[in-house]
């Protein structure tokens, strides 16, 4: 049940982004199992990014963020301090034990930052399945807008060892965000 309510997230997660929105949901499902399988799988070296910890991502609704250029990794600390919270709040802390969010948030953006280079990209085009163009028995693979988050979910949840995907942690804040704002 846990796995499948995680692929359901990830499916809502695609059909909401920009692109997906009259894309057959079947698809969907079958790119989101395909993303979270690719990241479960992914067994990047450790990032050299720097790391950086910022107070504003509240604000801006991110708990972290990788920039490839310089590679740096930034920690939005109120919005990580906000998911522990939430996290005991919902009762969660058996799938996200104490300290796991900012240890999800690194490892999310580490599976980003090893997305990033054009061999893991390509084998993730491929694994997707995503056909952008096809000459006779030649395929090129297209981007599929959002894999790459489910991918990092997946990844920080394997690398995590937690009992559920990031992905919830992620939009109980964003619901949790619209509340918080409507309450003022």
């Amino acid at each position: 049940m846990t796995a499948s309510h995680d692929l359901d997230l990830a499916v809502r997660l695609l059909a909401g982004t920009p692109t997906h929105e009259d894309r057959d949901p079947l698809t969907l499902r079958q790119w989101a199992l395909a993303a979270e399988e690719f990241g479960a799988g992914l067994t990047p070296p450790p990032t050299r990014a720097r790391v950086v910890e910022r107070d504003d991502g509240l604000a801006a609704g991110l708990l972290a963020r990788y920039r490839s250029r310089p590679p740096v990794v930034e920690l939005y600390v109120d919005t990580i301090e906000r998911a522990e919270l939430l996290v005991g709040e919902r009762g969660w802390r058996h799938w996200f034990p104490a300290g796991s969010v900012r240890a999800a948030a690194l490892a999310h953006e580490e599976a980003h930052a090893w997305l990033d280079h054009p061999p893991v990209r390509r084998a993730f085009k491929r694994a997707l399945g995503h056909t952008a163009l096809r000459l006779g028995r030649r395929r090129l693979y297209g981007h599929v807008a959002g894999a790459d988050e489910l991918a990092a979910h997946a990844y920080a949840r394997v690398a995590c060892g937690l009992g559920r995907s990031p992905l919830l942690l992620t939009e109980a804040l964003a619901a949790a965000a619209q509340t918080d704002g409507s309450e003022k």
